[in-house]
């Protein structure tokens, strides 16, 4: 099993933005110092939590210093983008970093970017237009000269404007072959994302804010439209992503866990409030945290998706959920907001040094048995 990580990224609003950025490319390189062999990072225009427009730009700012872990982008969220543009940036990324991008893709969940971009206010109004643009994407990175692509939502021709002798009229290509690896993230109990992600061979993520019921759905969904299609399901490509807090004491997590003004509470307060956002429905700005964090129901979503504790006792719930869900092949925990203390720090170091070589044995015996 191997270790990755995951960062929208969520960051407290009052945080100095270059602070905040500086933050996410330290997070980066501490994770490739640590072994993380992967880092996913989330995309958005119009949130100063989330405020990362580019993770290509992100990455390229670590390359010289993370030298060996894996770029995901978790994920491009591909309405609000030309798919010409994200094949060149991505295949860019590709040839600068050795072969070491993965192209996360989503129709995109934050209501605010959609309304800018004049998108659908649906997520499944921009489903089509994402899954146009995938094969926009692909094309463009297999295709030579002349290009044409005629769809519903995208359009693109290079037919007269070509000298090949010259080197005009050729298309970014990307290091890795046939292309980088596709990824989804899937966030319903399973459904037509995970079944789409099955026939089209991309690498599925379980997201991070959801309960148990709908990762195991996910992977059984998943699994039936692979054995459809005639194709095994490999759950080594699977990435499972949990919010993990290792803690050098009891104590120091269950503080955390009930802290309202905390870096847990925040983040799930501030998912459930985009969320309801997203749904059309608005949010009462007279509430202060306290009643937020009840009318959203934070505590009972953290119950469900955060895995605290000491070192051992992270260790017991992680086997439990390998127990649960059966070997896969991705741990992916999620990076929260530095906070001055240096916990998220330390929990990282600890989850990569004292848990993960003894869950990685755990989950090898398990697949083996």
């Amino acid at each position: 099993m191997e270790l990755g990580l995951f960062m929208m990224p969520v960051h407290h609003p009052e945080k100095d933005w270059a602070q905040a950025l500086q933050e996410d490319c330290d997070a980066v390189i501490d994770a490739d110092h640590l072994g993380f062999t992967e880092v996913w990072i989330g995309e958005h225009f119009t949130t100063k939590v989330e405020m990362i427009p580019s993770p290509f730009m992100l990455f390229a700012r670590v390359l010289d210093r993370a030298k060996n872990i894996r770029f995901g982008t978790g994920v491009i969220n591909l309405p609000h983008h030309n798919p010409i543009v994200v094949a060149a940036e991505a295949a860019m990324l590709d040839q600068m970093s050795g072969g070491r991008v993965m192209l996360g893709v989503g129709p995109g969940g934050l209501a605010s970017d959609a309304e800018l971009f004049g998108q659908a206010d649906d997520m499944a109004g921009r489903y089509p237009i994402t899954l146009e643009a995938i094969d926009v994407i692909l094309q463009a990175w297999k295709a030579g000269s002349p290009f044409k692509v005629e769809g519903k939502h995208w359009n693109f021709a290079l037919e007269r404007a070509i000298w090949e002798h010259g080197g005009i009229g050729q298309l970014c290509r990307p290091m890795q072959r046939p292309h980088p690896p596709i990824a989804m993230a899937m966030v319903g109990p399973g459904g037509p994302t995970a079944a789409y992600i099955a026939e089209r061979d991309f690498i599925p993520i379980s997201a991070n804010f959801i309960p148990l019921e709908n990762v195991e759905a996910q992977w059984r969904v998943y699994s039936e439209a692979r054995e459809a299609a005639g194709k095994p399901a490999d759950p080594a490509i699977w990435r499972v992503a949990r919010n993990i807090l290792v803690t050098e004491t009891q104590a120091q997590a269950r503080d955390q866990l009930c802290d309202l003004d905390g870096t847990l509470a925040y983040y799930f307060r501030y998912l459930r409030g985009a969320r309801r956002l997203a749904e059309g429905r608005q949010i009462d700005a007279s509430l202060g945290p306290v009643e937020l964090h009840k009318e959203l129901g934070v505590a009972e979503i953290i119950d469900q998706c955060v895995i605290a504790g000491t070192s051992n006792q992270v260790l017991d719930q992680l086997v439990a959920l390998v127990d649960r869900l059966g070997p896969f092949g991705h741990l992916i925990t999620v990076g929260h907001d530095w906070e001055k203390t240096g916990l998220w720090q330390s929990s990282m170091r600890l989850l990569a040094e004292d848990v993960m070589p003894k869950l990685s044995q755990y989950a090898g015996s398990v697949g083996r048995s």
